[in-house]
């Protein structure tokens, strides 16, 4: 069975060294010395390694099951969620009035890495639960948030978005959902919703279910949909519990991976709901869930690739196979052990060079969210609006092709359910699918994200580049990152150029190349990150520091991602100038 190894001095460094979190101007982040981020992300590690990722198998093989209407997670679930609940992680970002423990987005995202990564299905019921929470936090009424946060943010109660239909997913606009108004103000919901997680368990005394439906009479299409609060046991004035509301699950989907998290068809008849937000503007109040979730879900990515890279690795140490080709290194034993050959090298050093490079780009991505929130910071707000795609989408992609470089370091054993690696790379794939798949990302991308504000972001994010690299061009130490980073912030801007040009005259052209863009833009900020890491380190060097050997990785392990990674920048601005000619040219029938 895989085990589990919590990134806590990895985390440490990219929160203390590159982020320097402390010395922001961010409320709340002059708490966070060393001292206490270790303290907590100690704690949360022994959480992740000792009872979530244990369990992780066991709801691989278990799954969820429906009996008599109610839906039963895997063994040992209960206990360890009451354990995470207990232990106050289900409210280390939320808000003191409800309970929460108000610490910044920053150190709930390092922590949460470490759950998902440790077990994806179990951490997506209370991760779920926390994108409720916001959207109702954002959106709700003085009498709503009094009502159902406190709950939440404990998790004795948690949370779900309702979207999906069995006939529209991405085009919401289609929806068949209805909310009739009722005489005492709330609403009576009717329809079905597909693809619900953590739709129904036996985890929590609630359910509050966020539902997408219309109003009859409304606006057609997506100006017409509005979000309301549906809970699963209605919640009398006092805030006890009453009658069984009138939703029910259909059936739980038997997927190809997150066997652990009950997604569920859920059957909504006449159920007691009560508007969230304004009528006809549902998409606002969800999209503050779903921004949330497309963030977190990029780590989830990110999570799977670094459990299985930490798996694979050990594995490339230990299993014996071959002699090196420069002579033998294991002389007492019958072969030398996988890691000798240049072929499994270059996996497992792809593989870490995008984990850590990931991982350093989700938390300063969590950094401009507290700088976007915690210091309203239209900048920041911007800026990670633009990169929020690029967290979802390519770090997805990526995430899932390292679980599968893992898996192929096994040879046959990755093949083989015991050891593991298949059920990283089942989990990790729905990622790439749920929230907003990400073809739709790289449209979002680059048919809505570039050109917000005039294109004053991405400018932005150009100028921060470039910044970086005229600040350090001096410095010998790093012009095997800045070079590199330079080059690749061009083929970046040469990309958005070729929209600029093609994208009004022939729209196709810009859209036959989002994905492309996408993943140009990844390999860009993962430089970025990179870059900053190497010039952390070389300080650290510099400073004298005991810990030689971990500066001395990180940098080999950057010049391995500028050197083997970041050139593929060029491969995708070769594809987006093709232009639409390429994709579009094969009429459908053809096909």
């Amino acid at each position: 069975m895989p085990s589990y190894s919590p990134p806590t001095k990895d985390l440490q460094f990219i929160l203390h060294e590159v982020l320097n979190a402390p010395a922001q101007d961010v409320p709340g982040y002059n708490e966070l010395d060393a001292d206490f981020t270790s303290a907590v992300l100690e704690e949360a590690g022994k959480i992740a390694r000792d009872v979530l990722a244990p369990l992780n198998v066991v709801g691989d093989t278990e799954g969820c099951t429906l009996e008599n209407g109610v839906v039963r997670t895997p063994k040992g679930f209960k206990q360890a969620f009451d354990q995470l609940r207990e232990g106050g992680w289900t409210a280390l970002d939320c808000d003191p009035e409800y309970g929460g423990q108000g610490l910044p987005y920053l150190v709930q995202t390092a922590v949460g890495e470490m759950l998902t990564a440790s077990n994806m299905a179990f951490q997506m019921y209370p991760g779920l639960t926390h994108g409720a929470y916001s959207a109702i936090h954002a959106h709700g009424t003085a009498a709503q948030k009094a009502m159902y946060l406190p709950k939440m943010v404990t998790c004795d109660w948690t949370g779900t978005m309702n979207l999906t239909e069995p006939h529209c997913g991405t085009d919401l606009g289609l929806m068949r959902t209805k909310a009739e108004p009722q005489a005492d103000g709330s609403y009576a919901i009717t329809g079905q919703k597909i693809f619900i997680s953590a739709g129904d368990h036996d985890l929590s005394d609630n359910v509050i279910h966020l539902v997408l439906a219309k109003i009859p009479g409304g606006p057609e299409g997506i100006k017409g949909v509005s979000l309301f609060i549906v809970p699963k046991i209605l919640v009398n004035d006092d805030g006890s519990l009453g009658d069984r509301n009138g939703v029910s699950v259909g059936k739980i989907e038997e997927k190809m991976g997150i066997h652990g998290n009950s997604t569920c068809v859920m059957n909504y008849d006449g159920a007691k709901g009560w508007l969230l937000g304004t009528e006809h503007k549902g998409m606002r109040a969800m999209f503050t869930m779903m921004n949330e979730a497309r963030i977190a879900v990029g780590l989830q990515g990110l999570g799977q690739a670094a459990v299985a890279y930490d798996n694979a690795l050990a594995y490339a140490k230990d299993r014996l196979q071959g002699r090196a080709v420069t002579g033998t290194e294991n002389p007492d034993g019958p072969a030398d052990p996988l890691i000798v050959h240049p072929d499994i090298r270059r996996n497992l050093l792809d593989q870490k060079s995008f984990v850590e490079g990931a991982r350093a780009f989700g938390l300063w991505g969590a950094n401009l969210i507290d700088r976007a929130h915690r210091n309203d910071d239209p900048q920041a707000e911007g800026l990670i609006s633009l990169l929020t795609p690029v967290i979802k989408g390519f770090l997805t992609d990526k995430g899932f092709d390292c679980t599968v470089a893992a898996q192929q370091v096994y040879g046959g054993h990755g093949y083989i359910e015991e050891w593991g690696m298949s059920q990283f790379a089942r989990d990790a794939r729905i990622a790439m699918i749920y929230e907003g798949a990400n073809g739709v990302q790289a449209l979002d991308l680059v048919g809505r994200k570039l050109a917000q504000d005039g294109g004053k972001h991405v400018m932005g994010f150009f100028d921060m580049v470039k910044g970086f690299c005229k600040e350090n061009a001096d410095d010998a130490d790093l012009e095997d990152f800045v070079e590199p980073l330079k080059a690749a912030s061009k083929d970046l801007q040469a990309a958005g150029m070729f929209f600029m040009q093609q994208g009004m005259k022939n729209p196709n052209a810009a859209l036959a190349g989002s994905h492309d863009f996408m993943h140009l833009f990844g390999h860009v900020c993962l430089g970025l990150m990179w870059a900053r890491m190497a010039k952390a380190s070389q300080a650290a060097l510099a400073a004298g520091t005991a810990d030689r050997d971990f500066h001395e990785t990180k940098l080999a392990t950057g010049r391995y991602y500028m050197a083997r990674q970041l050139p593929m920048t060029k491969t995708h601005l070769a594809r987006i100038e093709t232009g639409a000619a390429p994709v579009m040219g094969l009429a459908a029938e053809n096909f």
